[in-house]
């Protein structure tokens, strides 16, 4: 009798290729989570610089900042993707001249390096996380 061995891959083979995939996954899922987290964080600085832009007009109008957000004709305190919320606060002289704004992530987004963001009514831009998942603003 002849035996003919068929084509095709063994069990081991077949282990092999799906412990590579494994390996290459484990390796690339944190890189792939902090890319993402990135790239939501543009919704926390659009939210904060549109609400900023909101600050400065009710300013030229009133001569003063508010703390409100309805004032500034937002209906909701979330991002548009709801990936951050914003907060109003009497800035760093604690009076209506100056504003201070923070984006805090939420949901998938809270676990990102940066954190809350913020900016002020000079301009600066700041976070309270560390800088370890690239430039936070």
């Amino acid at each position: 009798m002849k035996h003919t061995r068929s084509n095709g891959f063994t069990l081991i083979e077949m282990m092999i290729v799906v412990a590579i995939i494994a390996i290459l996954a484990t390796i690339a899922y944190p890189s792939y989570v902090k890319q993402i987290q990135r790239t939501r964080r543009a919704d926390g600085r659009e939210l904060l610089m549109r609400v900023s832009a909101g600050e400065e007009r009710y300013f030229t109008t009133f001569n003063k900042y508010t703390t409100s957000l309805a004032d500034l004709g937002l209906s909701s305190s979330a991002s548009e993707k709801g990936y951050y919320n914003v907060a109003l606060a009497n800035g760093a002289t604690g009076s209506t001249q100056s504003y201070k704004l923070s984006a805090t992530p939420v949901g998938t987004q809270a676990s990102d390096a940066c954190l809350i963001l913020s900016i002020d009514n000079t301009g600066k831009k700041d976070y309270t996380g560390g800088a370890s998942n690239g430039s936070c603003w």
